[in-house]
């Protein structure tokens, strides 16, 4: 029995068809879900006495069999970014002035007279966005400063193939309208209202949309240049009918218009730009083609106006017991025409509104916080290890060391390797695996980085040679460093080729004249002998 995204395959009938089939079962799945993840069944979150037995039957790992919670493989979105197959996101973190105030801590505040007569204040916060709080002119920002940024088509130039993911469905049809005005006035006579099609649940052949994008002949294809093929159609504008399980390598840009709070939506919603593509194989002019540079996707833009990858790098709580899935409540969020919610909670803001922030970050191979889960499963496997716990607090590291290289790593399990541990914490050197344990286990803080154990190392050499002239100190130092992470620089010093220092940048020649004679050579010999130079390479 083979079961592609698992998550979805432990309620209701799939389920049943799991437990009637007697043999194998494969569960593939980027997000699989632990309900019982530092639950305590001694102390249930709710007073419903079912709820321990509706975790373990939502739990996808006892439904695969894997009772201690660990997958039996394991292939992260980082591998595959290291090895080649995937691609990470340029993060463009966009904020508004009305998104920073919602954002904020106090959020939107507005001021009004209640029907009594009585001056109140009221205030309304991110996740209220399009539910209760309106602002159809953060809506119109949102879809310039998306335009204007997005990456384009490498072979027709024109908006790469995107996805943006709204609020609701009545929420996903106002941005479809305005992107659609937008691109009548960007690209005149280009598109006929058919340049972002919204593709919700309530949509008639919304599905059969999903499919034609894929096959780049959503409205039609082949818009800009008759010989190439891709969609006619470029944005398609979602609320959750795109997120798990959608191929499309060629998607260029990810908007995420609404703010996002469950880790399984995020990483489910980054992966669908993480495919790589090459465009030029759906360009059918080899003329054309013989003149283009490269043609393979080598990034996508994800385009975060709710601050979302903050809140998952730095608030989010990934110790949190998992939420139980509420029973569904009609659809992606109530229907395109569904009028704003009456009463006092909805609020209309019909002020301006202004880009306030923009940044742009490439993520690189170290990935986000939420790819770089791997340590903390180590971590929780290590520290419930009680020979491994007992032989650290005995300080027996030669035991502790040869236990976990024999029988923790490369097990079938996990496949913990000291090189995946060392790039899952991103921290800029190589960290050997005692200190690894000793953060582990609390005996150190934190992962020093390299130039505070070059500030540690270079102190501990004035302490023991105390140089004569304070004014010397910039210039040994700079020289102590650039020995201790250059190669090139040592095998210049090391060979005596002090010529060759006017082609690098890291140590010129003119730094090597700053530094007194004795410490050229008294430098180097104190390295050799005190200084450990494999921990400061990346």
């Amino acid at each position: 029995m083979i079961s592609d995204e698992a998550h979805r395959s432990i309620g209701g009938n799939s389920r049943a068809v799991f437990e009637y089939f007697i043999g194998y079962k494969l569960g593939l799945t980027a997000t699989p879900k632990d309900y019982l993840k530092n639950f305590n069944t001694a102390t249930p979150t709710t007073r419903d006495p079912r709820e321990a037995e509706r975790r373990l039957l939502l739990d996808t790992y006892r439904t695969f069999g894997c009772e201690d919670s660990q997958p039996t493989f394991r292939y992260s979105l980082l591998d595959g970014v290291r090895d080649g197959y995937l691609i990470n996101p340029i993060v463009v973190d966009a904020r508004t002035g009305v998104t920073t105030k919602l954002l904020s801590e106090d959020g939107f505040i507005i001021s009004f007279t209640d029907e009594d007569g009585q001056d109140r204040e009221e205030s309304f916060h991110q996740r209220q966005f399009e539910k209760s709080f309106f602002s159809p002119e953060t809506n119109a920002l949102f879809c310039k400063t998306f335009l204007e940024n997005a990456l384009s088509d490498p072979i027709s130039g024109e908006i790469g193939k995107s996805i943006i993911f709204a609020v609701s469905q009545h929420h996903a049809a106002k941005l479809t309208q305005i992107l659609n005005e937008m691109a009548d006035r960007m690209f005149p006579g280009k598109y006929q209202s058919d340049f972002a099609v919204q593709v919700t649940s309530r949509i008639p052949d919304a599905q059969q949309f999903t499919i034609n994008f894929t096959n780049n002949k959503l409205l039609g294809s082949a818009n800009f240049l008759e010989t190439y093929k891709t969609s006619k159609a470029r944005v398609c504008v979602t609320v959750g009918m795109m997120t798990t399980g959608y191929d499309c390598p060629d998607i260029l840009n990810l908007g995420l218009f609404r703010p996002i709070f469950s880790p399984t939506d995020f990483i489910q919603i980054k992966g669908r730009g993480t495919r790589k593509h090459d465009f030029a194989d759906q360009l059918f002019d080899e003329d054309l083609k013989a003149t283009l540079g490269n043609t393979e996707k080598t990034s996508y833009k994800l385009f975060d106006f709710f601050a979302n990858c903050e809140y998952f790098e730095e608030e989010f709580d990934y110790d949190q017991v998992i939420s139980l899935p509420q029973p569904p409540s009609g659809g992606e969020g109530g229907s395109p025409g569904d009028p704003p919610p009456p009463g006092p909670s909805g609020y209309e803001h019909l002020g301006d509104d202004i880009i306030s922030s923009i940044k742009v970050e490439s993520v690189g191979l170290d990935g986000m916080k939420i790819d770089r889960m791997f340590f903390n499963r180590f971590e929780e496997s290590v520290r419930e290890n009680d020979f491994i716990a007992e032989a650290v607090e005995a300080g027996q590291w030669d035991r502790v060391i040869d236990y976990v290289n024999r029988e923790i790593f490369d097990k079938p399990s996990e496949f913990y390797t000291l090189d995946k541990l060392r790039r899952a914490v991103a921290v800029d050197r190589r960290l050997g695996l005692r200190e690894i344990l000793e953060k582990i286990f609390g005996l150190i803080p934190r992962f020093k980085s390299k130039d505070e154990l070059l500030e540690e190392e270079f102190a501990k050499f004035v302490s023991d040679h105390k140089p004569e002239e304070a004014k010397d100190l910039p210039a040994l130092k700079n020289f102590f460093k650039a020995y201790i992470t250059n190669g090139q620089v040592r095998d210049i010093i090391e060979s005596k080729r002090f010529t060759a220092l006017y082609t690098t940048s890291a140590f010129t020649t003119t730094d090597l004249k700053a530094v007194p004679a004795k410490y050229r050579k008294l430098i180097p010999e104190y390295i050799k002998d005190y200084v450990s130079l494999n921990q400061f390479v990346a």
